[in-house]
């Protein structure tokens, strides 16, 4: 039996605003890639099969388009090649927390906390679509379930981040 060798890619990517060059392995998944090689360990590892989305992290091709939630733990980092991607790290407010953050405290939106970064994910970007497509406040709870409905929380917190997001869509719609 020989032994095979992982095949590897420099790619280009922007983390958080930070551009790097980076060697991959072209099977390594991006969950591995933010916490073995950035150290960036916000982004949780759970189900590892892309169910849960406790991974989710959002994915932009420039920095004019909308941003697109992504699973960490099944995406190859190489498939991201000159991608810009935001991590829980990368959501801080001007004073540290987030709005999206605050909502969640303020609702107590987790117990546990360790499906929260993919939930604040999916939120700034479900609001960030929400200011360039906005919906009707009848189709909002839609647009919540759409965004966050697929998350797993063992903790039932699934009211709670709903709550807190829809304080945060109305917000928008309102301007």
């Amino acid at each position: 039996m020989t032994p095979t060798t992982t095949p590897y890619q420099v790619i280009s990517l922007c983390i958080n605003g930070k551009s790097l060059r980076h060697e991959v392995a072209t099977d390594m998944k991006l969950i591995d890639f933010l916490h073995e090689d950035l150290g960036l360990t916000g982004t949780k590892f759970c189900c590892g099969l892309g169910v849960c989305q406790a991974c989710t992290v959002l994915v932009r091709s420039s920095h004019t388009a909308l941003a697109e939630p992504m699973l960490a733990c099944v995406t190859p980092v190489s498939a991201l090649d000159g991608q810009l991607i935001d991590t829980v790290e990368g959501v801080v407010g001007p004073n540290g927390l987030a709005s999206v953050q605050q909502a969640f405290l303020a609702h107590f939106a987790f117990q546990c906390g360790y499906c929260t970064p993919g939930f604040v994910m999916a939120t700034v970007a479900l609001l960030a679509r929400l200011k360039v497509q906005p919906v009707h406040v009848a189709q909002l709870d839609e647009a919540i379930e759409a965004a966050l409905g697929a998350h797993v929380c063992r903790c039932t917190g699934y009211a709670r981040y709903h709550r807190a997001a829809r304080e945060l869509a109305m917000q928008v719609l309102r301007g």
